[in-house]
């Protein structure tokens, strides 16, 4: 879909409110012409050197119209409020409904943090649109209006509207794609610089030391030279069309001038009508220079558009709607010749895995960096879905499993997982009205998080920072563990979930997982060996491969 397209299905969505602004456009566009006619009036009435009620009415006429425009602009800008309110909102439940949901392979190889900065892109479109529907509309309007009103004055003008059609045609033709292309890569270098100083805020302790704060600053450099090569030619664009428009002004203005001239000299035209066809050319040739320079808004606009639908039409997760949802009592998940490659790998991470799990198995997956580990988790978790192979979840395949209802049976703590930015009862319960004050305190209890609450003077409602910064790492891991049981899943997928705590804490919290007492499956994999002798199988892979299975 071109940019163009995707900003008309944005404003169709809101059609009501754009032909309301138009319609305003319409009538005070036909108000603001009918103005240069009572000017000629009056002037007429004071060229015969008489005062009448005529006169006076009319200039009462001409002020009640000044007042009309206003109050219609001000209508205007009431409805343009409301378009950039529903885009605002439209736009932000768009990214928090699909960032969840997009498929990994869509964002296999993308930071998603900068994917997030493009909502700001969001402001652009709302503040564009408002002066594009409303200047826009009332520019195109009083040129339309206004041509048709001065070929009534005398055929010589119908050449005028022609000349500004040619203008405004050719300007769009030869600078339309070029300027939008300009603008699309001065766009993505403007996102490659702010990414790059998040990154030098997120790592600002490594950037601290001599030599590497001269790399950032050198790295920035690039980037923004980067950026200024692409502004300067967008640049151009504008000031070409921008140089065009003033050559088309001094053309305009000369040959207006001088058949204006020779038809009052001429008497094919009176003073009156000589006035008020300077003022008609004037207000078209002001509203030709609103649109030029309206153009980059416009470029603007559509780039922004492109940018958050570079979000929007990232794949995401298939829903399977099953009618009868039920609440699994027990979760055997298979696996049969499974395999998984990475959307830009040569080779499978997973070869032919068949593995049978039954409800409440302890099991310990080892293996050397690279032997498929994490990547065997996350398809069993959900994660990923398998390249080729098959995966069983109660004898159903899981492309035709409920994702959410799996989902909601099982816990997990992957690598990279941190807190959000909430209070402490947030991050364990999302405030999930169902957890009560009893399985809080339990799912507390059992990953020695109490102490550390009863320490804040706030308690559970204690704000964390974004990733835990406040917290010690280990404390952050607690927070992780206990959203992961809060619900009693029945099934556990950990990836090094204690490898930061004190070996006699992370000790107690193993044994308190792996306990008999909980009929929930673990599967986990951990540098921390008692994982291993407390779990009842061991899973090793190796290139790949499932190289042992061994039940204790």
């Amino acid at each position: 879909m071109t940019p163009l397209k995707r900003y008309y299905s944005l404003l169709n969505l809101d059609k009501k409110d754009v032909m309301q602004l138009f319609f305003y456009a319409i009538f005070a566009g036909l108000i603001s012409l009918s103005l240069p006619l009572g000017i000629q009036a009056i002037v007429n009435f004071i060229q015969a050197g008489r005062i009448s009620a005529s006169w006076i009415v009319l200039i009462i006429l001409v002020v009640i119209g000044v007042a009309l425009v206003g109050v219609l602009s001000l209508m205007q800008l009431r409805i343009t409020e409301n378009l950039q309110q529903k885009i605002f909102v439209r736009s932000s439940f768009d990214f928090a409904t699909r960032f969840p949901k997009i498929k990994f392979e869509s964002i296999y190889n993308v930071y998603p943090p900068e994917l997030a900065n493009r909502f700001f892109d969001t402001i652009s479109i709302q503040k564009g649109t408002a002066k594009l529907l409303i200047e826009f509309s009332a520019a195109l309007l009083q040129i339309v209006f206004g041509v048709i009103l001065l070929s009534l004055y005398h055929p010589y003008f119908i050449l005028f509207g022609i000349l500004l059609i040619i203008l405004l045609y050719f300007i769009f033709k030869f600078s339309y794609r070029v300027g939008l292309e300009t603008s699309l890569k001065e766009s993505h270098f403007k996102y490659k610089v702010a990414s790059w100083l998040q990154e030098m805020a997120r790592n600002n302790f490594s950037f601290r030391k001599a030599l590497n704060y001269d790399f950032a600053l050198a790295k920035n450099d690039v980037l923004v030279s980067e950026y200024l090569s692409y502004r300067e030619k967008h640049f151009r664009i504008i000031q070409r069309q921008f140089t065009q428009l003033i050559a088309f002004k001094m053309l305009i203005t000369t040959c207006l001038l001088s058949i204006g001239g020779f038809l009052v000299i001429s008497q094919q035209m009176n003073i009156g009508q000589f006035v008020a066809a300077e003022i008609i050319i004037l207000l078209v040739i002001n509203s030709v220079e609103k649109i030029i320079l309206g153009l980059e808004t416009f470029y603007d606009v559509l780039t922004s558009v492109e940018k958050i639908g570079s979000i929007t039409d990232m794949d995401l997760e298939e829903e399977t709607i099953v009618e009868n949802e039920y609440c699994f009592t027990n979760i055997q998940l298979e696996t049969e010749n499974l395999r998984f490659r990475f959307p830009d790998a040569k080779n499978d991470v997973l070869k032919s895995i068949s593995l049978k799990i039954e409800q409440g198995e302890k099991i310990f997956i080892e293996g050397e960096n690279g032997s498929g580990k994490t990547t065997l988790i996350r398809v069993l978790s959900g994660l990923l879905q398998p390249t080729s192979g098959v995966f069983y979840i109660n004898d159903d395949t899981f492309r035709k499993i409920n994702l959410h209802q799996y989902r909601s049976q099982i816990g997990t703590i992957l690598n990279g997982e941190t807190p959000f930015e909430g209070t402490i009862l947030e991050n364990i319960t999302f405030n999930d009205p169902h957890v009560s004050s009893e399985d809080l305190r339990w799912a507390i209890d059992a990953v020695q998080l109490g102490s550390l609450i009863k320490s804040l003077p706030n308690g559970l409602d204690t704000k964390i920072f974004p990733e835990g910064k406040q917290l010690s790492s280990s404390n952050a891991r607690k927070i992780l563990l206990a959203r992961s049981i809060i619900h009693k899943p029945k099934i556990l997928f950990y990836e090094n979930p204690t490898d930061n705590m004190d070996e006699e804490v992370a000790n107690e919290v193993i044994d308190y997982i792996l306990s008999d007492k909980h009929q929930w499956t673990v599967i986990v994999s951990s540098k921390n060996e008692r994982w291993k002798n407390k779990c009842s199988r061991n899973i090793i892979l190796q290139n790949g491969k499932l190289a042992s299975d061994i039940k204790k």
